[in-house]
Order: C-alpha cells, then sequence, then structure tokens
C-alpha cells in the first residue's frame, strides 16, 4: 500500500478549511468584474469613446455656426427688400394724406413694382386713421385666381375701402396696370385701425414688425412690417411669406434626421425644415400656428428652456441623444434664434463603426473568459436559485416554505434569514389587515385592534382610547389583557387634552411615533389601573398614537410591558408601528362610514320631512309608511309559518327596505300642491265654486231688477212678486245642487249630469272686458277663443278653450321608457272645465289630475334611478318605486304581478294603503275607523290588489293595531273581527 505523507495531508486540511470558510459574496462579484471589465475594457473603451466624442462634437459645432451665417445672411435678404418698401413709401407725404381712391391709385405703380422686387412679398398696403384701406396683392398661381375669382391673366388685386367701409372695390390688373374685372364684395368686411400692425405702428416713429402669423388665403406663415405714415394719420404696411425660408432650411442637410428651426421667444416658430409642420388643421378651413414644442420632441426641449441651447448640449429625447444649440440671428427685426437639433448617434455614425470593432474584440475577450464566470457562478447558483424560490413563493403569498442555511457566502445566509422573518411578518400583517378591513362591528373592530397591536408590541394587554375632536378628549373604549382580566379602578373615560399632567396625553403631544414611558407607583391620575395590576412594580408602558389618512388623531393605544420583561425591540416597534397605522386607518375608515351613513339617513329624513311639510294635509304620511313597512317585515322576519318561514333579512337589506320605505314618495315634491290637497271639484289654487255662487247672485239680482222694472211698467205686483219668489227658489236650488255635485261625496248618476247641463245652459250677462289684468299664460289660453262684444251672455257653467292646459312633449311617456312604465296618458295636462269638472263621477279628481297624482310614483322611480346606489342598495328604487303595483297586475306604473314583486315591496303596498286610510289630517277625506280600514283592504286583497299572506300576517300579527294605538285618535279604534279575513 502506498504510504500517505502526513506533511501533505495536514496542509491539504488547512486549504480544505481555508476553502469551506464563508466570504463575503462582494469579494466573489468584485474579483470576476475586476478581472473581465476593468482589467481588460473600460480603460480602452473609455478613453476611445471620450476622445470620438470631443472630436465629433467640434466638428458639429463648426458645422453648426456655419449654418447660422448662412440663415443670418439669407433671413435678411428676405427681409430687406420689404423694410426697404415700407421705409420708401411711409415719407410720401400725399400718399399719406391721399383722401380717396382716385389719389390713392396715383401709386399703383410703386406698390405694384415693389411686389415684383420680392417674390416673398404677399401684398403691400395702408390704412388711414378714417378706417379707409388699400392693399395691393400679387397674383400668384391658380390658387389664389380661384381664390379671389379673378380672370386668368391677372397680375395684381386691388382691395380698397373707402367712407368707413361703405364703398368697398377688389379691382384686378393684367402686368401692365390695365383693369380687367372689378366688383363690390359684400363679406368684405375689415377696419385696419383694429389690427396690431396698425395699432403697434401708430405707437412708435419706428418700423415695427409683427409676430409670425397664418395669412388667410394661402395658409401660409408670414410676417407684417408696418410703419407710421408721415403726417402720423396713416400706416404704410408689408406682408411677408415665411415658405422660402423654411424651403432654405430643409435643404442644409447636416445629417438626415437633422431639424433646424428659426424662432423668437416672443413671436413663437418662423421657419421649419419641415415646412408642413408649421401649420397645424383644427377644423374646417381653421388652421393655427405651430409652436415651438409641437415641432418635435428635440424642439420641445429647445422651447422648455432656450437659454440652456446657447452652448451646445446633448439632451436624452424619448431614449435618443440629441445634440442641441441655438444661435442668434442678430439682424434689424429682432431677437430671432435659430435652433438646431441633431441626433448624435447620426453624427456619430462613422465612429460608432469603429466603436463596434473594439466592442467585438472585447467580447471575443469576454467570451474566453467565460469558463472562469461559469465556474464561480456554480458555486452560488444554487443558493441564488434557493432565494429567488423564496422570494418568488412571496409573490404568490406563499409562505410555507422555508429557507435552508447551507451556504457559504455570510451574505445570502443573512439575506435567507430576512427572507424567512419578512415572510412572517408579511404574512402577520396582511392576516391582521384582512381581519381589520372585513370586520363590520365597530366594537369587535376596537377590541381586535387592542389584541393585535398589544400582540405586536409583545406587552401584557392595554387599553385603547378614542379622540373626541368635538370634546377634544381622548374617550375610554376597551381594555385587553392576556389572562382576560378586568381592570376597573381610576380608567377615565375621558382624558382631556388640556390636562397637562397625564402621562399619556403629554406623550400623544409630543410624538406621533410610539413612545416608551417607565411609570412608577404611585401611579398618575387617570392610569391607575397599572398599579391595579401590577402593585408597585416599575412597569413600561408603551404610548401608541393610531393616526388617519391625514395624519389626523383617531385614537391611542396605552400597551403595557410586564416587569421582567424585555422593552420593545426596534423590529417590534417597526410592526407596532405598521398595525397602528393599519388599525389606525380601518377605525377612520369604519367611522367615516358610519358618519356618512348618519348623513345619508338624515338627508333622507329632510326629504321625507319636506314632502310631509309640503302639505298640511298630509303631515305624517312619509314618516309613518316606514313605522308599519318595519312592524310587518318584522312580523315576516321572525314568522316560522309558510309562506315565510324562509323570509330573512340581513343587516344590509333591513337599510335597504328602511331607505326605500323612506323615499317611497319622493316624487311627491314634483306634484302641485292643489292637486294632492283638492278637497272639491272646482278646486284649483282656490275653490272655483265662489265664482259660480257669484254668477248664481247675479242671476237672482237680475230676476228682482226684471220683477220690479216691470211692476214699474204697469204689471200685477202680486203676480210678480210670487213669480219671482219661484224663480229666487228655483236659484237657490240649482246652487245648492251644484254645491252638492262639488263635495264629491257621491257618485254622479246620467240624472244628476243631465241636471248639471241643463244648470249650466242658462246665461247671465257680462259687461266687462275678461282680457283684461290677466298673466300672459292666462292671457294665452283666453285668446284660443274669439272675443264675444260687450255686453255677452254667458253660460252660468262652461267648458272653455281656456280651461284646457295643453300636455307638452316633455310631459308624455314613451311606450319604450326605459324604466318599464306602462300608462295611459291622458291627452292634456289639466282640463279645468266647469262642467267637465262637476261632471266627475266619482271623487273630485279629474282624470288629468288623477294621473297628475298618480305620477308621484313615476317620478319617484326616476329620481330614485339616478342616484349612484351602492350594491347593497341596489332594491330601493324597485322597493321603493312598487307600493302602488297590485298583485293582479292591474297597478301602476309598470303593472308587474305579486311573482314580480319581492316581500318588502308588497309589504310597502300594504302599509301605504292602510295609512292612507287611517289617516285623519286629508282634506277630501274622513279617517276611516279600524273596521271600516280592513274590510276595505279585506275586499281589496280579495280582489288581489294587495298580497293576500301578508294581509293575514298583518291581522294574525296585531300590526295594524300596535300601529293603531299610537297614531290613532281613540274613536276610530274599534273592534275587529279578524277571523273572517283568515
Amino acid at each position: 500500500m502506498p504510504q500517505i505523507n502526513n506533511t501533505d495531508a495536514s496542509s491539504q486540511d488547512h486549504w480544505l478549511k481555508k476553502l469551506l470558510k464563508s466570504y463575503r459574496f462582494s469579494l466573489y462579484i468584485g474579483v470576476i468584474f475586476m478581472l473581465l471589465v476593468l482589467g481588460i475594457q473600460v480603460s480602452t473603451l473609455l478613453f476611445s469613446r471620450t476622445q470620438v466624442n470631443k472630436i465629433v462634437l467640434d466638428s458639429a459645432n463648426s458645422i453648426f455656426g456655419e449654418f447660422a451665417n448662412t440663415s443670418r445672411l439669407e433671413l435678411k435678404l428676405l427681409e430687406d427688400p420689404l423694410e426697404v418698401a415700407v421705409q420708401l413709401l411711409a415719407p410720401i407725404n400725399d400718399l399719406a394724406q391721399a383722401s380717396n381712391f382716385k389719389k390713392r391709385m396715383d401709386y399703383l405703380g410703386i406698390f405694384t413694382s415693389a411686389l415684383s422686387s420680392s417674390t416673398e412679398m404677399a401684398s403691400i398696403y395702408i390704412g388711414y386713421s378714417s378706417g379707409d384701406f388699400f392693399l395691393v396683392r400679387p397674383i400668384r398661381g391658380e390658387q389664389q385666381q380661384t381664390h379671389y375669382q379673378v380672370p386668368e391673366t391677372t397680375a395684381f388685386l386691388i382691395q380698397s375701402i373707402e367712407q368707413g367701409g361703405k364703398i368697398k372695390r377688389w379691382i384686378a390688373i393684367d402686368a401692365n396696370l390695365q383693369i380687367l374685372s372689378e366688383r363690390s364684395p359684400t363679406d368684405y368686411i375689415y377696419d385696419p385701425r383694429k389690427r396690431p400692425w396698425y395699432q403697434s405702428a401708430m405707437e412708435t416713429d419706428t418700423l415695427i414688425h409683427t409676430p409670425p402669423y397664418i395669412f388667410s388665403t394661402t395658409k401660409t406663415m408670414g410676417r407684417t412690417f408696418a410703419m407710421r405714415a408721415n403726417g402720423g394719420n396713416a400706416v404704410v404696411g408689408a406682408d411677408l411669406e415665411m415658405s422660402e425660408l423654411s424651403q432654405m432650411l430643409s435643404q442644409k442637410v447636416i445629417t438626415p434626421s437633422a431639424q433646424l428651426t428659426i424662432f423668437n421667444e416672443e413671436d413663437g416658430v418662423i421657419a421649419f425644415s419641415d415646412p408642413k409642420k408649421l401649420i397645424l388643421k383644427e377644423g374646417e378651413n381653421k388652421f393655427t400656428r405651430s409652436t415651438l414644442g409641437q415641432l418635435s420632441p428635440s424642439m420641445a426641449a429647445v422651447a422648455a428652456n432656450p437659454d440652456q441651447f446657447k452652448d451646445m448640449q446633448i439632451v436624452n429625447i424619448a431614449n435618443e441623444d440629441w445634440v442641441i444649440q441655438t444661435v442668434k440671428l442678430q439682424k434689424s427685426s429682432g431677437g430671432d434664434l435659430l435652433a438646431i437639433a441633431s441626433p448624435f448617434n447620426e453624427l456619430m455614425a462613422n465612429a460608432n463603426a469603429n466603436e463596434r470593432k473594439l466592442v467585438a474584440i472585447s467580447i471575443l475577450i469576454i467570451l474566453l473568459s467565460l469558463p472562469l464566470i461559469w465556474w464561480c457562478a456554480r458555486i452560488i447558483a444554487g443558493q441564488l436559485n434557493n432565494l429567488s424560490k423564496q422570494v418568488l413563493a412571496v409573490q404568490r403569498f406563499d409562505f410555507k416554505s422555508e429557507f435552508v442555511e447551507s451556504s457559504r457566502v455570510s451574505e445570502i445566509l443573512e439575506l435567507g434569514q430576512a427572507i424567512d422573518q419578512m415572510k412572517g411578518t408579511i404574512q402577520k400583517f396582511l392576516e391582521v389587515s384582512i381581519a381589520l378591513t372585513s370586520e363590520r362591528n365597530f366594537n369587535a373592530l376596537i377590541d381586535r385592534v387592542l389584541l393585535e397591536v398589544c400582540e405586536a408590541a409583545g406587552s401584557d394587554g392595554g387599553v385603547i382610547y378614542l379622540f373626541d375632536e368635538d370634546a377634544n378628549q381622548l374617550r375610554y373604549v376597551s381594555q385587553h389583557w392576556l389572562d382576560h382580566g378586568t381592570l376597573t379602578s381610576d380608567i377615565q373615560p375621558d382624558l382631556s387634552f388640556d390636562d397637562v399632567s397625564n402621562l399619556v396625553i403629554m406623550a400623544v403631544k409630543h410624538s406621533k411615533e410610539a413612545t416608551l414611558l417607565r411609570v412608577d407607583a404611585p401611579c398618575p391620575q387617570g392610569i391607575g389601573y397599572i398599579e391595579e395590576r401590577y402593585g408597585i412594580a416599575s412597569v413600561e408602558m408603551l404610548v401608541i398614537p393610531l393616526l388617519g389618512r391625514s395624519g389626523s388623531l383617531v385614537g391611542v393605544i396605552c400597551a403595557c410591558i410586564a416587569p421582567g420583561e424585555l422593552s420593545p425591540s426596534i423590529e417590534r416597534m417597526a410592526m407596532v408601528k405598521a398595525f397602528s397605522g393599519a388599525a389606525a386607518v380601518s377605525i377612520d375608515q369604519q367611522r367615516l362610514l358610519e358618519s356618512q351613513k348618519n348623513l345619508l339617513t338624515a338627508f333622507i329624513g329632510l326629504v321625507a320631512g319636506a314632502i310631509d311639510a309640503k302639505s298640511p294635509y298630509t303631515g305624517g304620511h312619509c314618516q309613518r309608511v316606514p313605522e308599519i313597512t318595519e312592524m310587518l317585515t318584522r312580523a315576516a322576519h321572525d314568522s316560522d309559518d309558510a309562506p315565510f318561514a324562509e323570509f330573512e333579512l340581513n343587516n344590509e337589506e333591513w337599510e335597504e327596505l328602511r331607505i326605500a320605505s323612506w323615499l317611497h314618495d319622493c316624487g311627491k315634491v314634483t306634484t302641485p300642491e292643489y292637486v294632492v290637497d283638492k278637497a272639491t271639484k272646482l278646486e284649483t289654487i282656490y275653490d272655483r265654486i265662489h265664482e259660480i255662487r257669484m254668477r248664481f247672485e247675479v242671476l237672482k239680482r237680475d230676476a228682482e231688477i226684471t220683477t220690479l222694472k216691470t211692476i214699474l211698467a204697469g204689471g200685477d205686483t202680486a203676480t210678480l212678486q210670487e213669480q219671482l219668489k219661484n224663480e229666487l227658489k228655483l236659484i237657490d236650488e240649482d246652487f245648492d245642487f251644484i254645491a252638492q255635485c262639488n263635495i264629491g261625496g257621491e257618485f254622479m248618476s246620467p240624472e244628476k249630469v243631465e241636471r248639471l247641463q241643463k244648470i249650466a245652459a242658462r246665461t247671465w250677462l257680462r259687461t266687462l272686458d275678461n282680457r283684461i289684468g290677466l298673466s300672459q299664460e292666462e292671457l294665452r289660453r283666453i285668446e284660443r277663443d274669439i272675443a264675444m262684444p260687450l255686453p255677452a251672455q254667458e253660460n252660468l257653467l262652461a267648458d272653455k278653450l281656456e280651461h284646457i292646459i295643453e300636455r307638452e312633449a316633455k310631459d308624455h311617456m314613451a311606450a319604450d321608457n326605459p324604466w318599464g312604465f306602462k300608462l295611459s296618458v291622458p291627452e292634456h295636462l289639466y282640463n279645468r272645465g266647469e262642467l267637465h269638472n262637476l261632471s266627475i263621477a266619482k271623487g273630485t279628481l279629474t282624470e288629468e289630475e288623477r294621473y297628475k297624482v298618480n305620477d308621484h310614483i313615476v317620478q319617484t322611480i326616476i329620481m330614485l334611478s339616478k342616484l349612484p346606489f351602492p350594491g347593497h342598495l341596489k332594491n330601493i328604487v324597485s322597493l321603493a318605486g312598487g307600493h302602488h303595483e297590485k298583485m293582479d297586475g292591474t297597478g301602476y306604473p309598470r303593472r308587474i304581478k305579486r311573482d314580480e314583486m319581492s316581500i318588502p315591496a308588497r309589504i310597502m303596498a300594504i302599509a301605504d294603503i292602510f295609512e292612507a286610510l287611517t289617516a285623519t289630517d286629508r282634506p277630501y277625506k274622513k279617517g276611516k275607523t279600524l273596521s271600516e280600514s280592513i274590510k276595505i283592504m279585506g275586499f281589496m286583497a280579495k280582489d288581489g290588489h294587495i298580497d293576500l299572506d301578508l294581509f293575514k300576517l298583518f291581522l294574525q300579527s296585531k300590526v295594524y293595531l300596535t300601529f293603531a294605538k299610537k297614531h290613532l285618535q281613540a274613536e276610530l279604534i274599534d273592534e275587529v273581527d279578524i277571523s273572517q279575513y283568515l
């Protein structure tokens, strides 16, 4: 056997121990990147890149400067002819004083010569202080010929305005200044005095130029040069088209994507290398100038800060580097700037090709080094992969897997342990957060918050207070201890924020973070419960403020650390902070929801109260119906008998029912009071029976006067007096009959209607104009009839056109309406005909008025359907809007049947009917006794109008009697034999 050298074995053990020793992960990464990046590539590539960039940028700077110089010259060549022309014409006194078209035409040759000297001059003109205007423009191309409607050989167009716009001329002339056509456009409205070029020139003696703008004719960009004429009562101006300047910029090719712009910080863009982008079309024949920022992203960077690019800058735009510089163009018209921008990679095209060769060499070296990287990666790959799986598990909210401590890299060990701790913390935090946010009971939420925060702090227990902002104090709410004990001594229900001696108050005022206090016996006032639990031992107490979303104080938790226990660690304090934050938000949210519910409840009560207050005769209907509804629903909820054994409402459904019952008549706010309260047939805003009575009084006076005249004429006094007595008696009887009909207490038989018509045929004499002293609306209605000459014979009762109130389009209900209403809509909105109303067969309401009364439920549904109720209140509309439906489908407004209605909706129908029958505050009827009301409802149940099962439950549960004893007058509460209905 071969012999083993002990020295070699010892040396091997030594090196093995060193190899197995844990090293810092940064050491592995540092060695690899030092060998591969720093040692081989960095110095060479960085040096090469820096030098190449400098050379390219210097070259670009020279090119940019050369372009700026040529642009200055070309801009000057474009503007100089206009400046010269304006400055030559302005001093001509005769032109400035030319008071008519003929005198101004003497200078036509000068105008056309100036226009011929510059192809960019769009027009030249003079505006006078009188509002006169004389303009000559060249006609270049078919587009302008078509636009101005001039002959084909037109060279120039003269546009003249005289006498404040009264005389307008458009004269087309050829190159020899011979007139080809002349017209007077009526739509040519122009006042030079209101134009910016005129107003600016009148303020100075020097030449001015306007900011660039879009010419309305050619839709090209240009600017105006103007100068006040000699004498000061006119301004000479010329328009310059800038298209040639943009074309010049487009031909200056630095790189394929280079962009050049001439702009002015005050006036905006003047020219751009891509002329198509200068003008934006916003609509039909509506164009606007592009701003510098709208031309391109590179120009947007210049627009943001022009001064930044006085020296060449490299800016990253949309992940691409651009070289940008602005150069001032020194010229007479002011501070125009030339902005030049080019993609850096295009400037660096040749340099990049050489750089790619260097990169290829570097990649080759890196590829040769891959085996070393691979060997090193193998050592740590498994450990990193394990950590990666741990993190991915956390991402999936999988907290089951654990990290195995087998790595030789200390950072990986620490990271693995931290991940395990993080998983536990996240898992606990998620569980607590879910529990807090899902808790709907406020008291249970408070107890859970106290429990979780105390556990997070490692405390023995504690007390929680909530902040009462109105009283400016902390209000005691609950306590929790590990042994489930309860302490009572010296727990003050209120800790005033003004009490500077209280340790808890001082800690909260001092810091919004958790504060660790040491409490020694005897305990200060307000926290004596510590001494009761721990005796005279010194105790640490953690005061934890609960802060809401806005940082406002929600409450305070006082967590006690039992004697001998360690103070909370940094980690525990961090967890306490997180848990208390989540707890505060949950409490704040619950209180906010509670306040919103209270606000909604108060608002609903306000609406219901307003509806009841609208009419003094329905004072408590909207308040009494919810009471009956809740009583009967509670009876159904508590019943174990069929068909209500399975009927049960949760808290949210109870809330839904309460809101629906309070709002069931909210549509009544749209119903006119006099319709709701109509107690007699002739009543509108007032009872028209008084008008009828006065007509009868007129008849009686007329009869007396006729009799007296006949006696004076020699008639037999005794006979005439007897006839008068009989006639007055007949008149009184007829009025008494009409008055009885007006009450509407009895059915109107055909005989009664016939008698009404006979009485209505009688006439009385009207001597006063019935069309004066009226409102516009009433006058409009009365004018439908032909005016009768005075004196006029009027029927004692009449149905006139003025009595008809027409139904407008908005008052019609389409058959395919979105709410499913199935209604027969009367032709008119109201029919106030006297005979028509007195002939109402039953009750006091016409068909139109009854529709208006019933319309309140339609309006209720429409109004409520527009409200954004949350999901658990989605049935409010169907509950509130179904109390006038009938079980047989003959109700309104949807004509739905029993099976289409929920039990609460059917209950509300019974509650509404019973309250209406027993109400004593209606002007058109007396309140019925219990037995009468139940009898009527019995017929309704038998006829399929109300739910029979619920009606029986209504009787068996004594809901009717309980309500009656509370709200009905004693004389209305009589005996009811309910057996006949069961």
